[in-house]
């Protein structure tokens, strides 16, 4: 009698090949990411000694110091708040010009949309200098606002310059995200709303406005994780003033040599993202 051949199934061959397509990209995130993770939250839990070294022994001193130093918790407190207000201003100025690109067509959306991606196509170092140069003392801004006669403000290495600079650096990227989530916008839908009667307000509040939180959504939470991570803006905008988390890492790795403080910095870092994707699904559910 003879058995006939077992030919795999289609199920089996399309899970393999999902298997060998995932490979490369799982591997890269193990060495890239989830191995580097595992090492700063080990050094988290070591200690240093007094010319640098790090120890190599088990404690909470780092974590317990970290959450009962007032210096680190009000700076954990300043960094999230000042990334949502930074995050809540980039929205409330790129929601108009992502809306009129979504609107617009032909050569004219193209070029606009040139203009909005040329600033990723420059470093943000450079960008942050150009800052630096406009909101000096006695830059254009300022010398604008005194030859008006205003009380002329100071705008650079404070939480002003950090405020404005990072503002400009993130538009990019809330303008392409909100531009991403705009697909459910149907303009036959507005027009619907304005035949029946609503205002154009009435429609932006109950047409527009919840048909693009998606896309309002998926930009919050890309900006708010770029300002709380960003680095460069807050260290040369700031003047060494400015104490956000990104900045105490460098000062803490590089300047005093406390490995394991900035790792366990760097893990707060981590869980603060965490807690942003948490509440960005949460989101999301909410709106399905």
């Amino acid at each position: 009698m003879t058995v006939p051949a077992v030919v795999p199934s289609r199920t089996m061959r399309s899970g393999e090949l999902a298997v060998l397509l995932l490979l490369p990209i799982a591997m890269i995130n193990t060495i890239g990411f989830i191995l580097p993770v595992l090492n700063l939250a080990r050094l988290s839990f070591n200690k240093v000694s007094l010319g640098g070294g790090i120890e190599n022994v088990f404690t909470w001193e780092n974590w317990f110091g970290l959450l009962t130093d007032s210096f680190y918790l009000e700076l954990v407190f300043n960094s999230v708040w000042i990334s949502l207000a930074i995050t809540l201003t980039t929205l409330v100025v790129s929601y108009p010009i992502a809306l009129y690109l979504h609107r617009s067509s032909g050569p004219w959306r193209t070029f606009l949309t040139v203009l909005v991606i040329s600033p990723l196509l420059t470093s943000a170092v450079v960008r942050t200098y150009g800052w630096i140069a406009i909101l000096i003392d006695d830059g254009p801004v300022v010398s604008a606002i005194r030859a008006l006669g205003l009380p002329v403000p100071s705008l650079m290495f404070n939480i002003k310059g950090v405020f404005i600079g990072l503002t400009e650096i993130l538009m990019p990227y809330m303008i392409l995200a909100l531009m991403a989530g705009f697909g459910r916008l149907d303009p036959r839908v507005e027009e619907a709303a304005r035949t029946l009667g609503a205002t154009p307000a009435r429609t932006f509040s109950k047409v527009i406005l919840p048909l693009t939180l998606p896309g309002i959504a998926l930009g919050c939470l890309l900006c708010f994780v770029l300002a709380v991570s960003s680095f460069i803006t807050p260290k040369l905008m700031g003047g060494g003033r400015v104490f956000l988390l990104a900045t105490e890492i460098y000062d803490q790795a590089i300047v005093t040599l406390n490995w394991p403080l900035a790792s366990t910095l760097s893990i707060l870092v981590l869980i603060v993202f965490g807690a942003a994707l948490w509440a960005y699904s949460v989101v999301l559910r909410r709106l399905d």
